[in-house]
């Protein structure tokens, strides 16, 4: 037996409302470009629209003309999405507040996560939106997660309850030593002065 290896997240596609309003959120709200149209292949009295995240992935949501915006939160049982999280530079965090509360969007504040910042707030549905903002940037060649892998064995090593800057600044350390060739044979902290 062996596994389905996935390589990343192709697409999220999710229930929206009208079109109209559909556009104003994912692209007037979020800067998400729409980059694609077309009818939903499976439902003829529905349209399918793709935004780029930023990242040439897709988010795709499919509308309807009788599908007004309703404020509920979506529901949260057992097999249902809870939320989706997009990046965004700490520059665009920094601004995150001050933007919704132009719109009168309401939202959580920020929120400390230890090797992220976040904040939520819901689309016109209810459905429940994060943007993130790492705290960290991985050394070249390696990943966000990686880094988060190796900060996981340190807090754990070191019995921490949860993530701190202090893990992934060594976690940094370790994987720039562990993936960067240096002439030195000798590649330990050093007191110069």
């Amino acid at each position: 037996m062996r596994k389905l290896q996935v390589q990343g997240v192709h697409h999220i596609t999710l229930t929206g409302a009208d079109r109209q309003s559909t556009i104003d959120f994912w692209e007037g709200v979020l800067g998400m470009p729409f980059v694609f149209d077309q009818p939903n292949l499976d439902n003829a009295d529905e349209g399918h629209l793709y935004f780029d995240p930023g990242d040439g992935r897709l988010i795709t949501i499919f509308t309807n003309e009788k599908r007004g915006p309703v404020h509920d939160r979506t529901p949260t049982d057992p097999g249902c999405v809870h939320h989706v999280a997009f990046n965004v530079s700490q520059a665009t965090f920094a601004q995150t507040v001050k933007r919704l509360d132009e719109r009168g969007i309401k939202h959580s504040g920020p929120k400390d996560r230890g090797f992220m910042d976040s904040i939520y707030f819901k689309d016109p549905l209810g459905f429940l939106i994060e943007l993130a903002s790492y705290r960290f940037e991985p050394p070249a060649g390696v990943s966000h997660a990686a880094v988060l892998l190796e900060a996981h064995h340190i807090r754990v090593e070191q019995g921490d309850y949860n993530i701190q800057t202090a893990h992934l600044a060594d976690a940094i350390e370790r994987l720039t030593t562990a993936t960067t060739r240096s002439l030195s044979e000798d590649r330990s902290p050093k007191a110069p002065y």
